[in-house]
């Protein structure tokens, strides 16, 4: 199966688990600033098109390109991976996850989330004033797991691990 990951990556993690991903499928791979302007027929070559963006605010970055072309798409195996700062085991992953598909693009593009991490240096102005906004108002909860999730996000960290890229890659190569 011939296969595409596309990616956008701020701080890097996103980067890495696109490249892994396209390793382990012997995909090709290109950032979405370099495809975003291409024809159809470009992605006709391809079997199944994965995207991957990093999560800001519950929303995946730019994935709003991939979700507007999907529609044509929907012969391929599609999925999108959302990279973010928080362990996979959060319930709050899950609510995310849900929130960006709705019930029709469900039936044809399968969502994937992969923890990553923060690192502060590599934030632009406006992702990190927003992260301190929101690691600020975290610290202010009454409840343990709020304040626990303000220590972890208020300082650069990588909880990446290449492992998280195993379900996206089961279902590229075993479902349908």
């Amino acid at each position: 199966m011939k296969t595409i990951v596309i990616y956008t990556s701020q701080t890097g993690f996103t980067r890495k688990y696109a490249q892994w991903i396209a390793g382990k499928l012997d995909a090709d791979i290109f950032e979405l600033k370099d495809v975003r302007k291409r024809e159809q027929a470009f992605f006709d070559n391809y079997d199944a098109i994965i995207y991957a963006g990093w999560f800001m605010a519950g929303n995946v970055v730019k994935v709003k390109w991939f979700l507007d072309r999907a529609v044509q798409w929907k012969e391929k195996r599609l999925a999108v991976v959302c990279v973010g700062g928080s362990p996979n085991d959060n319930p709050d992953v899950e609510v995310a996850l849900k929130n960006i598909l709705n019930d029709e693009q469900r039936k044809y593009i399968k969502a994937f989330y992969c923890q990553g991490g923060f690192d502060y240096d590599k934030m632009g102005r406006a992702s990190r004033f927003a992260m301190k906004m929101f690691t600020g108002a975290l610290k202010k909860k009454q409840d343990e797991k709020s304040r626990q999730m303000a220590e972890l996000i208020s300082k650069s960290y990588d909880i990446s691990d290449i492992k998280y890229i195993e379900p996206v890659v089961s279902y590229m190569l075993y479902s349908g």
